[in-house]
């Protein structure tokens, strides 16, 4: 029997969620819904399909230290927390990750979950992950979860299912007609009639075998380009130096571009729990207890005559607003953050802006 391993992809800058998110502690390793930083949500809800020798994080340089923090209760051996010198897409990672599963069981089946995204009902949760689990295991498919759509959104990309391919308890898994990119908003209304399109999360479940075999075809420079980190792994020898010498010139493309659009063995599973990927400042609201006016606040902020804002105040220090509504302010000790909640999306445009002042970098 191969073993079933989890590896969290806990990257990316969390650039929509400045200034609280940054290069050096981005979204996921923040409470950016409830208590606790999103990583460790996901680890805690990883810890009920495997073990935790058998769970991987991969994340960035700049980001190993405050990952290993957020992963310490966890008690994850010290080896399964990986750095990419640099970031290369989602693509160099799956290949990274089928590389350290493969060292421990060359046929082990594992696991690619965000580390950034709010899940609350954790039964339904396991129940859908066991499922894929099993959809890779019975046969040499890249398995996915689609989330059910509940609106036409335009931030997600979509998979199309045709016909049903098994059936895994109760949840029901079928083939995949296509991956489609984020859509305009009247086609994305057609996906959403048309019934059988659902998002896609980021979430896959495959065998060593498959991925290897995947990478081999679709992405042959890529494969080769891990082939001394798959030799490092096979001998023993510490991998930091075999990344920061091979990393920067490996292709920079993303998993769905370089393997599942590109294979016909993917079948998907329709999501049957909650999921937000909680993508801006705006989406914080609706996991948030508003007061009577729909204000959301955090820390020692208030809002007086206005409605719908959301205002976090950190370190102590008071935040007020007046006579205003629908606005986002974040303050942080060194930045502050003003804007309408409706142009939230062009967060990361202004960052460009920050990045060109004089000392900059030190903002980001």
């Amino acid at each position: 029997m191969s073993q079933r391993f989890i590896v969290i992809i806990a990257g990316g800058r969390g650039e929509r969620f400045w200034p609280q998110s940054r290069a050096a502690r981005p979204k996921h390793l923040l409470p950016v819904v409830g208590t606790k930083p999103l990583l460790a949500q996901t680890l805690a809800r990883a810890r009920g399909l495997a073990p935790a020798k058998n769970i991987f994080v991969i994340t960035g340089a700049t980001q190993a230290r405050a990952v290993a923090e957020v992963c310490a209760p966890f008690r994850l051996p010290a080896g399964n927390i990986v750095a990419e010198p640099v970031g290369r897409d989602t693509a160099a990672a799956v290949g990274l990750a089928a590389a350290l599963v493969g060292a421990r069981d060359p046929r082990g089946v594992f696991a690619v979950l965000p580390a950034d995204h709010v899940i609350r009902d954790t039964r339904a949760y396991t129940a859908d992950l066991k499922a894929a689990f099993a959809a890779a295991e019975a046969a040499p498919v890249m398995a996915t979860i689609g989330i059910t759509p509940t609106e036409p959104a335009t931030g997600f990309g979509y998979i199309q299912r045709v016909g049903p391919w098994k059936k895994f308890g109760a949840r029901q898994v079928f083939r995949v007609r296509r991956f489609v990119e984020k859509p305009a908003l009247a086609i994305a209304k057609k996906y959403l009639a048309a019934g059988d399109y659902v998002w896609n999360a980021g979430m896959f479940f495959w065998g060593v075998p498959v991925v290897e075999a995947a990478l081999a075809r679709h992405a042959p420079e890529l494969h080769a380009g891990l082939a001394p980190v798959r030799a490092a792994l096979a001998r023993g020898r510490p991998l930091a130096p075999v990344l920061r010498k091979i990393y920067p010139t490996l292709p920079k493309i993303s998993v769905d571009y370089a393997l599942l659009e590109k294979s016909d063995n993917v079948v998907v599973l329709p999501s049957t729990f909650d999921w937000d990927d909680v993508g801006a400042w705006p989406a914080v609201v609706k996991h948030c207890a508003p007061d009577a006016q729909g204000n959301v606040t955090r820390g020692r902020a208030l809002v007086e005559q206005g409605k719908g804002n959301l205002v976090f105040a950190e370190g102590g220090h008071l935040v007020a607003v007046l006579g205003a509504d629908e606005l986002i302010v974040v303050h942080t000790p060194d930045a502050t953050l003003v804007c309408p909640k409706s142009r939230a999306q062009e967060i990361k445009a202004l960052l460009k802006r920050v990045e060109a002042e004089k000392d900059g970098a030190k903002w980001l």
